[in-house]
């Protein structure tokens, strides 16, 4: 089969895979039922605001007793009649955040055994549910966020010590529900799915330590104040673990992942006649070593048959890092793509597309962007060097120099990386 337009091909892909992880396709199925008492509904993340809209539009109790808070990124709101939405930043938390976060954890005090707290946890809740342990300032929590981002860090490794520097995450705000039930829907950003990482696990009992997070500070070299060092090493800031017997009666239900992004793609692509390979749904590593991989991986296939035979979709999902070194507008994806088309060096046949499904890559405006066969050669004709702005960690430069961002605005879910390469 022949596809006619590679480009309007690939974005379909990606916009499909973006709808099959959105709050109301998967969220209704997962809602509990209203309890004696109460329904507080609490959340982060950058679909906390959509995934409130959708619990008010579904839920099968009295709607005069729904009340609650959820905090999302700023532009990533919702219109929500019982439930307030507030705005904060992300990826480097501010005093919206702080403040949002200490209403919650207010909000759930004094609950009785015959109250509920919905909590609604995505991607991006780390950093916008930010109320730092009493020693530690939110201008300290915010210089060590900015220094694990540009460290390389994996996001299991950056949650790690957001837990132990957090009054809030690492299950402290599930403790704090007591004795109401608590019921935690989570749309995954996290590779392996592990609950507990996602957000940073507000409601859910923590197993990694104080000594893990303060190995995490040193092995990326990242300066640590003497206070948050006397926190750590004192275990002022451990986290409450899985034995705790508080945790035995709550739930928690990951209603979207990467994978259910992955597989709609694929069966979007077979539906047009076209084979679909599934990766893997947890790539993590350098943006521009994951590139490099890919990019082997589409010339084998291009020139060689192997392992797949072409024409064929290439999918993939996770989350890749990018250890800043240079000055550019980065994004992990317009990294990934760009390390891709410098390896590629304008192979005949290979059309890729890397996007992040918020919408958002990294701290910029675009989603992602998107490469073809002839784009080395355009950059060339406008004196782009791909060598030169990958190490000025500048793919978004030189993408929206070329007219290939992807600019999709927010999409209200978060189930992170999206890879397709298609190769004829």
């Amino acid at each position: 089969m022949t596809i006619s337009d590679p480009h309007a091909f690939l974005r379909s892909l990606y916009q499909t895979a973006v709808d099959a992880v959105s709050a109301e396709k998967c969220l209704p199925a997962f809602l509990p039922p209203p309890p004696k008492g109460r329904t507080i509904v609490i959340g982060a993340g950058k679909g906390a605001a959509a995934m409130a809209k959708v619990v008010e539009q579904h839920w099968r109790g009295n709607t005069d007793q729904l009340t609650g808070l959820v905090v999302t990124r700023y532009g990533h709101g919702a219109t929500c009649k019982k439930i307030e939405v507030i705005e904060a930043a992300h990826p480097v938390p501010d005093a919206a955040g702080q403040q949002a976060a200490a209403r919650i954890l207010q909000m759930v005090q004094g609950l009785t055994a015959d109250d509920l707290v919905l909590c609604l946890i995505s991607g991006g809740g780390s950093s916008l549910l930010a109320l730092p342990a009493a020693s530690i300032t939110l201008e300290q929590k915010q210089a060590i966020n900015k220094a694990l981002l540009k460290s390389g860090a994996s996001i299991g490794e950056m949650n790690c010590v957001r837990k132990h520097l957090s009054a809030i995450k690492g299950g402290r705000l599930g403790l704090a529900c007591a004795p109401a039930k608590v019921v935690t829907l989570l749309i995954s950003d996290v590779p392996g799915d592990e609950a507990g990482v996602i957000a940073s696990g507000p409601t859910l009992p923590d197993a990694t330590t104080c000594e893990q997070s303060l190995a995490i500070l040193r092995k990326y070299a990242i300066t640590i104040p003497a206070n948050i060092e006397q926190h750590l090493l004192s275990g002022a800031g451990e986290t409450p673990k899985p034995d705790n017997p508080i945790f035995q009666q709550h739930q928690h239900h990951i209603i979207a992942t990467a994978q259910h992004a992955l597989d709609a793609a694929a069966s979007a692509a077979r539906a047009a006649g076209i084979n679909a390979y599934i990766l893997s749904d947890g790539i993590e590593g350098e943006a521009r070593d994951i590139g490099m991989m890919h990019a082997a991986l589409a010339k084998q296939i291009a020139n060689k048959d192997q392992p797949f035979s072409k024409p064929c979709v290439i999918l993939s999902g996770g989350e890749t890092t990018v250890t800043v070194r240079g000055k550019g507008r980065g994004g992990r994806n317009a990294e990934f793509l760009l390390s891709l088309v410098k390896t590629l060096d304008g192979h005949p046949g290979i059309y890729a597309l890397a996007c992040d499904t918020d919408g958002i890559d990294g701290s910029e405006d675009n989603a992602g962007a998107i490469c073809t066969p002839d784009t080395i050669q355009r950059a060339q004709g406008l004196g782009l060097r791909p060598a030169v702005l990958l190490d000025d960690n500048d793919g978004y430069g030189f993408f929206s120099a070329l007219g290939d961002l992807i600019v999709s605005g927010p999409t209200l879910t978060n189930v992170n990386d999206f890879r397709a390469m298609l190769i004829v």
